[in-house]
């Protein structure tokens, strides 16, 4: 379980680049720091443990700033977190096989690479219409998701937030805005499942120095402006990474199914 001091330089350098990239663009990161988490640890309840709370680290700053400059309405976002953080807790209170939860985590890597590459490729008029959608939809959407992110231990916001562009259900950085806040909640009702099933795993030094990481991070890449890279471009980079992680992990657990 524990690393050695040059497995752990270089995963909060991995961290921190990663914190950096996607605070810049709205996200916690979470998919990615599983990512990294599964080449190093191979304790499944440290990994999820660990993942969500950097998560909340690096949107707990995207949140309040979203707030205080007038993006972020609690009651818009109401529906979407009353749904997920229930199932949130639900999914991270699960004590999963070993190879049940790699096989989900690996899934889910794929799928959010996915989601956040075909994020890049739409595009969206400032000034189009928003539409209106049943409050059905918002729970269904919120609760899904809510109980995936705590299944495999993430915020959930990078599977949101580009449905809700594609759905075109509001502004882009209301959305934006909405998938840090639901990152935020559903972290930390993950956490609160994960100790309800006595399951949460943080080796001090480990987790002490990640969180430091993400915290230094996150802050710089919410108040700074990349010029280097284009939000579109971290994004295509990062999907890459995340696919090709999530695709290994299939294909070292897929063959003990059968």
């Amino acid at each position: 379980m524990l690393l050695s001091t040059e497995n752990l330089v270089l995963l909060c350098l991995g961290f921190f680049i990663v914190a950096t990239l996607y605070s810049s663009v709205g996200f916690g990161g979470g998919s990615s720091y599983l990512a990294l988490l599964t080449l190093f640890l191979g304790g499944f309840f440290a990994i999820r443990s660990i993942a969500l709370i950097c998560n909340l680290v690096v949107v707990s700053g995207s949140t309040y700033l979203y707030f205080k400059n007038g993006h972020a309405k609690l009651k818009d976002f109401l529906p979407f977190v009353l749904a997920s953080i229930p199932m949130a807790f639900i999914g991270a209170s699960f004590r999963l096989e070993e190879h049940v939860f790699f096989l989900l985590l690996g899934f889910s890597l794929v799928t959010s690479a996915i989601f956040l590459a075909l994020q890049t490729f739409s595009k969206r008029d400032p000034s189009e219409k928003v539409a209106n959608y049943p409050k059905w939809v918002t729970y269904l959407l919120g609760g899904g998701i809510g109980l995936l992110s705590g299944l495999v231990g993430i915020g959930g916001g990078i599977f949101l937030a580009p449905i809700l562009n594609h759905l075109k259900w509001d502004k882009s950085i209301k959305i934006a805005a909405l998938a840090s806040f639901f990152i935020l909640v559903n972290s930390i009702s993950g956490l609160a499942g994960l100790v309800q099933g006595g399951m949460l795993e943080l080796p001090w030094k480990e987790t002490l120095s990640l969180v430091v990481s993400v915290l230094v991070g996150g802050q710089l890449g919410i108040r700074i402006s990349l010029k280097r890279f284009t939000p579109k471009v971290i994004k295509r980079i990062t999907a890459l990474l995340v696919f090709v992680v999530g695709v290994r992990i299939l294909l070292k657990y897929i063959p003990q199914v059968f």
